[in-house]
């Protein structure tokens, strides 16, 4: 459980790093990505851009199996 934690809290720390790079990839800007402003920081929320994405990897592991 612990290191699901861990996982999350290093995924929220990276992915705000990388999101203008991400971005012109398309990450975050398909349907189901919902971006807002909050007391003037945009935030952005893919869960769209992370169905793809996972669906993407896994598919790349069974090819890869």
């Amino acid at each position: 459980m612990i290191r699901w934690v861990a996982v999350i809290f290093v995924g929220l720390i990276i992915f705000p790093v990388l999101l203008p790079w991400l971005s012109k990839l398309g990450i975050g800007r398909i349907p189901g990505d919902v971006r807002f402003t909050l007391f003037g920081f945009p935030f952005c929320l893919p869960f769209g851009s992370t169905l793809v994405v996972s669906a993407l990897v896994i598919l790349t592991a069974e090819l890869l199996k």
